[in-house]
């Protein structure tokens, strides 16, 4: 019997400097949290885990309130902290710490760190939830890294490919990846 996890990646969600916890969804992101919820609905969700993050919680809490279920937070799945990359191209800085993965800018957090807190998060919902079906609110960082940690092709350019939302339906034997299904398109 499987355990699924899906794996939603936050809806759109402006941008508002020191308030990273704390910001919603755009109203593009509000429409398409209700796109999550249809394609979600009939899946048979168990369990409903996020971020401590607003922008992720948001983005899956429309289809925890119609399954009548409460969201678990999970404080180490929270995005990873990229640091102080001053004079660097955001997504140049995002692939320094992708392809070095013990780098850390300033104030921040290396892949392998940020990946070590999220993998053991991970793995205790799998043990705590054997054969159940999970959604997870999440962030593209932090769900690259996660699935990462699985399998290596998840890398730098699955980073870059991923949307706004995005919905990644794993299923695992225990503690073991069998497959994904990207549900978004």
């Amino acid at each position: 019997m499987y355990t699924t996890i899906y794996f939603v990646r936050h809806a759109e969600s402006p941008y508002i400097e020191n308030e990273e916890r704390t910001r919603g969804l755009s109203n593009k992101g509000q429409r398409d949290s209700i796109k999550v919820k249809e394609l979600l609905i009939n899946e048979g969700i168990d369990v409903f885990v996020s971020s401590p993050y607003e922008r992720a919680k948001a983005t899956i809490q429309q289809l925890a309130n119609d399954c009548s279920a409460d969201i678990l937070i999970e404080e180490d799945l929270r995005e990873r902290a990229i640091g102080d990359f001053t004079n660097w191209d955001f997504k140049e800085a995002k692939r320094k710490v992708y392809e070095d993965v013990h780098f850390t800018f300033p104030n921040g957090e290396s892949s392998h760190q940020a990946q070590n807190r999220a993998r053991a998060c991970i793995e205790k919902i799998l043990i705590h939830h054997q054969g159940k079906r999970i959604v997870i609110g999440t962030h593209g960082d932090i769900m690259t890294l996660m699935m990462n940690h699985f399998d290596a092709e998840y890398d730098y350019d699955f980073w870059m490919s991923s949307t706004m939302p995005d919905i990644y339906k794993l299923n695992f034997e225990e503690l073991e990846l069998c497959d994904v299904i990207r549900m978004w398109s």
